[in-house]
């Protein structure tokens, strides 16, 4: 995992940020303070939030789906973006890391717009799917445990509507699924899992190189 974009050296990657970043004073405070955290790499890079956030409006969505939250950047990036009765279900197993998220939520006036599940993933998509809501949403983002993300995808291809975007983080692995003197069981789920996309005939996709690798996924 990396908290900025792989590949760029230092000097270019903060004129990138000069020029393209426009972060609200709120998420600057989150990501200060995740910086600070144990697990700081599980945080998303400011340049991807920003991306994420322009996918959501150039889609006009106005439902969508996180699974894997920490702290908090993405769906309040998110949900930032998102129109005043825009929703966001986010998805987390953890009180811990997204108590600092409900407070950041709080201050920035978006608190009603995201519906936390602290619950196995899984079980909050099969339940949403049993509960009639498959076609509805307009966007989805997993950043969740890798190990699942074929499951992931499968649910949220179910629950995204036709036209919608799922984009799902840490494709690259650092550059690990490249190397093929890597085999532990992480980097070789998720080097499975980006063969599956690239052929899969469901969907049109980009593997975008920002941050720690991108793929967008449209459902056809």
């Amino acid at each position: 995992m990396t908290n900025q974009t792989l590949g760029l050296e230092q000097q270019l990657y903060e004129y990138l940020l000069s020029v393209s970043l426009r972060e609200p004073e709120i998420l600057t405070q989150l990501r200060q303070e995740t910086a600070q955290h144990p697990m700081a790499r599980m945080q998303i890079a400011p340049e991807q939030g920003h991306f994420l956030a322009l996918l959501v409006q150039l889609l006009g969505a106005k439902k969508t789906l996180e699974l894997g939250v920490f702290t908090g950047y993405s769906a309040l990036v998110v949900a930032l973006a998102l129109p005043s009765a825009g929703k966001v279900v986010a998805c987390d197993v953890s009180e811990e890391f997204t108590t600092i998220a409900r407070r950041y939520w709080q201050q920035a006036g978006v608190a009603d717009k995201i519906d936390l599940h602290i619950a196995p993933a899984l079980e909050t998509l099969d339940k949403l799917l049993q509960a009639g809501e498959a076609d509805s949403f307009d966007f989805v983002f997993i950043d969740a445990d890798k190990s699942n993300y074929e499951n992931y995808y499968e649910r949220s291809l179910q629950l995204i509507r036709p036209g919608g975007l799922i984009a799902i983080d840490n494709v690259l692995w650092s550059g690990r699924v490249a190397d093929p003197q890597i085999k532990d069981n992480r980097t070789k789920k998720i080097r499975a899992f980006n063969q599956k996309l690239h052929q899969d005939q469901r969907v049109t996709l980009s593997l975008i190189p920002i941050a720690d690798g991108l793929t967008l996924v449209r459902k056809s």
